[in-house]
């Protein structure tokens, strides 16, 4: 793992809406006992929850579900939903501010044997293209809800990209959408993902 530099904390220091846009490129890491080493991609697509946004968590108050978008930036915000997939968020904004920034799409770079024996598909594109489709595959579960993603010890963390300029271009252009699968505030353009990429969860379009 030491050949992998984590995005320092005040990365996550602005708004979700900044972060969100600013992750694209840049690698999800997932430590495992696997021999190979670490599992994870480049994140192709995310989406933005902001403070005072009716869809973001946060917004009701602190819970104990929630507890940690409450606190320091560049943390892992891990979730349940319909009972049966997890979702992992990057927390932004200083202590006290409930925002965070949705992963919902990696590719699938490293680890691709440790992901099929987790989701068995046919399609690469399909372990990943999705934010519980991802976390299925990595083993991204409530156990690490809180994990420091600026820690490389972490068992979950993001790590700089060198090339994730390059990247962006190959994969681009940078598309701004609306968010997919919610009910409120579902008009906000808060969804961020890079338009050629096969590991999209749904095509996106301007």
């Amino acid at each position: 793992m030491n050949k992998f530099t984590p995005l320092p904390r005040s990365f996550y220091e602005p708004s979700a809406r900044v972060v969100a846009r600013a992750l694209l490129g840049h690698w999800l890491l997932r430590d495992t006992p696997d021999p190979e080493g670490p599992v994870g991609g480049c994140i192709v697509e995310t989406e933005a929850y902001l403070k005072n946004d009716p869809a973001c968590h946060g917004a009701r108050g602190e819970t104990a579900r929630n507890r940690v978008m409450f606190g320091r930036p560049g943390h892992a915000y891990v979730y349940l939903i319909y009972g049966f997939h997890f979702c992992v968020n990057a927390v932004c904004r200083p202590l006290g501010i409930a925002e965070a920034v949705l992963i919902r799409a990696v590719t699938v770079e490293l680890g691709e044997d440790f992901m099929r024996a987790r989701r068995p598909v046919t399609k690469p594109r399909n372990l990943t293209d999705g934010p519980g489709k991802l976390c299925q595959a990595m083993d991204i579960t409530r156990k690490m809800d809180g994990a420091d993603l600026c820690d490389a010890a972490s068992p979950l963390f993001i790590a700089e990209n060198p090339e994730a300029r390059k990247f962006r271009k190959e994969q681009g252009p940078l598309i701004v959408t609306t968010r997919i699968g919610i009910t409120q505030a579902a008009e906000m353009p808060l969804r961020f993902c890079l338009q050629k990429s096969p590991f999209l969860s749904r095509p996106a379009r301007r």
